[in-house]
């Protein structure tokens, strides 16, 4: 036992002096290099402190202009030292922050130090200060290009740049007041367009009191008395007129000819008496107000538009009779020809129903069965004023004659109307047995279609119901008595109660594919985000906590009851997977969030507290010590020296955060 121990002691003095020799300060002087040895210094009057002598007098002119427009631009202030090489301490983290604590260095100011002999380099920060320490890392980290080309100058310069672009400082009170102006604009638009909305509308309420749209409601009330006045005298004439006409037509066609026409301007003149009636209650006695007054006009004005449209129908009407009074002859001749036209189409409407209803249902057949009996009738009474209207002419009564011809005109238009409805029907049924036999063809593809579903229920009835439209289609397509139209509703109905159905299903196996496939990618995620974290952890083990190791832990076990349901229960698969992903990643966010804090603590080394450097820092961070100490880095966990002094977990003799610059921070490193 004694033997082992002796091994291990040796393995990690071995190992810690090797880490302080190859640290460059000591390496150099075990090789017995002499360099300038420079320790913490007191900083000029200027942004800039050049020890080494690296910088001419116009580059240092020149920088410390530029860090002076910074400090007045930002409320920024970077002060820069050059030195050979650190020392008294030889850690560029401890000499830097040294530097900044005996110098006074407040939250807003910052200091980077470059050793140019010793390549090393370090950026101090407050950590209250207003550059986040993690962009403060990102300054730091593009300084290495330079340094390593020995562009001191440049070097500064980027530092300026990077803390140009950070958004603190007087750029912050710029953008507050940038989106200040920008909200007061915003507001000040939205006054204004209210406003002229406002006085819009009331422009549009002044002249449009009611709001009907009416373009009487926009004129004023004397106007409108005006008018009104006006259009009872014209429709009061318009009347006149037309009664006077009516007379005259009356004893030219006869009763029977103006029957309609007499009924119309009756209706007129009670539209005009109402309209009377409302001026006699605006001219007597009785006091009024103004809207009433307003109202009473706008209702004449209606009434006798209203008279004055339906009197304006009829005018058509006299003008038709009058040609034909003043043309009989001819009217009648040409209503001889289109006489006999249509009693041919008459005469084989009687054949041309038999022969439908040779083949279809007479249900079918409803809406024509009378029309031969009815288009006889209506050719007769063509025929009756066709005799009339002769016989009239010949009598020189030829308002009558007119009339006669006129009436015989719509009988024949009619006879010929009920004819060609047969021929139309035969023609409309044909069409629907051929949409009928299309239908039948498509629903033949939906049932090989649904064979190749999952069974269900719901599928099956679908089925059933379709091959029974189908069977009863084929039996009413042939032969007599068909009803196409019964016969294309019931497959129209098959087919929107199969293509609903089998949709349904469809659209289900969609989506549980896509929900397999979303399942799947969620796993796959969950899989590398607990690899992520888990090998983060490994790696950085020496200063990560419990808390991340828990969540890390719990991701795992949430991604084992999602594989063990990935079959059984998918939804319950992908919510404990969304949850592995979820805890994976905080943990991941725990472990940086433990080692940026050991980091900026302090730690072994210079450059970022460690995860920089190499060495001895590297070991305790990565756990490497604790593993040799606990046998390997797992066969032994609950081992130590003299009971448990020295962890890889920081829980000993020492934590990685009680080194380093107290209330600052930074990041450096060698270039």
């Amino acid at each position: 036992m004694r033997a082992r121990w002796a091994v291990v002691v040796g393995v990690v003095l071995g190992a810690l002096s090797m880490s302080f020799l190859t640290s460059p300060a000591l390496a150099d002087t075990v090789r017995g290099a002499v360099l300038p040895a420079t320790a913490p210094v007191t900083l000029g009057s200027g942004f800039i402190t050049d020890v080494s002598g690296v910088l001419s007098s116009a580059e240092t002119s020149e920088l410390n202009g530029r860090l002076d427009t910074l400090s007045s631009s930002q409320n920024i202030q970077l002060f820069v030292v050059f030195v050979d090489a650190f020392t008294n301490p030889d850690n560029s983290q401890e000499w830097t922050n040294q530097v900044a604590t005996d110098n006074g260095l407040g939250q807003q100011q910052y200091l980077l130090a470059v050793a140019t002999q010793t390549r090393q380099y370090y950026l101090s920060a407050d950590k209250a200060g207003p550059v986040p320490l993690s962009q403060v890392d990102q300054i730091s980290r593009s300084l290495v290009n330079d340094l390593r080309a020995e562009d001191w100058a440049g070097a500064v310069r980027t530092a300026a740049d990077g803390f140009s672009g950070s958004g603190a400082g007087s750029s912050d009170l710029g953008g507050i007041l940038l989106i200040v102006l920008c909200v007061l604009a915003v507001i000040a638009a939205i006054i204004v367009l209210i406003v002229m909305r406002r006085r819009a509308a009331a422009r549009v309420k002044q002249a449009n009191p009611s709001g009907t749209g009416d373009p009487l409601d926009a004129i004023s009330d004397e106007e409108l008395a005006k008018r009104a006045g006006l259009a009872l005298v014209h429709t009061d004439d318009a009347i006149t007129s037309s009664t006077e006409d009516l007379g005259f037509a009356t004893a030219q066609f006869g009763d029977a000819a103006t029957s309609t026409f007499t009924e119309v301007v009756a209706k007129a003149k009670a539209k005009l008496d109402e309209a009377f009636s409302l001026k006699q209650k605006l001219d007597d006695e009785l006091p009024d107000t103004d809207q009433q007054r307003r109202e009473w006009h706008l209702q004449i004005i209606r009434l006798c538009e209203s008279a004055d449209t339906a009197l304006d129908a009829n005018v058509a009407a006299f003008d038709e009779l009058r040609k034909l009074e003043q043309d009989a002859e001819g009217a009648l001749a040409q209503l001889r020809m289109h006489r006999e036209a249509a009693a041919a189409a008459v005469a084989g409407a009687p054949a041309a129903l038999q022969a439908l209803a040779a083949v279809y249902d007479g249900s079918a057949l409803q809406t024509v069965v009378g029309n031969p009996a009815e288009a006889t009738s209506r050719l007769e009474l063509a025929d009756t004023n066709i005799a009339q209207a002769g016989e009239l002419i010949g009598q020189g009564k030829r308002g009558e004659a007119a009339f006669a011809i006129r009436t015989g005109e719509e009988g024949v238009l009619q006879a010929t109307q009920l004819a060609d409805a047969i021929t139309t029907l035969r023609t409309d049924l044909a069409s629907t047995e051929a949409q009928s036999q299309a239908l039948i063809a498509n629903l033949e593809q939906d049932l090989a279609g649904a064979a190749a579903l999952p069974p269900s229920a719901e599928l099956s009835a679908a089925v059933a119901a379709t091959r029974t439209a189908l069977d009863q289609a084929r039996t009413d397509a042939t032969g007599t008595g068909r009803r196409p139209q019964v016969v294309l509703e019931s497959l129209t109905a098959a087919n929107t109660r199969i293509d609903s159905t089998v949709d349904t299903i469809r659209n289900a196996q969609q989506q549980a594919e896509r929900a397999q496939q979303v399942l799947e990618q969620t796993l796959t995620q969950a899989r590398a985000e607990i690899s992520t974290a888990n090998s983060y952890i490994t790696t950085h083990r020496g200063a990560i906590g419990a808390d991340a190791r828990t969540r890390a832990a719990q991701a795992s076990a949430e991604y084992d009851q999602a594989e063990a349901a990935r079959l059984a229960d998918p939804n319950a698969s992908l919510q404990h997977a969304q949850r592995a992903i979820a805890l994976a990643r905080e943990a991941t966010q725990l472990a940086a969030g433990a080692i940026d804090s050991w980091g900026s603590g302090g730690g072994w080394g210079g450059g970022g507290g460690g995860r920089g450097s190499s060495g001895m820092g590297d070991a305790i961070l990565g756990g490497i010590i604790g593993g040799i100490l606990s046998g390997g880095g797992g066969g032994r966990s609950s081992g130590g020296w003299g009971g448990g002094g020295w962890r890889s977990s920081g829980g000993g003799g020492f934590s990685p955060s009680s080194f380093g610059g107290g209330g600052r921070g930074g990041s450096g490193g060698r270039f």
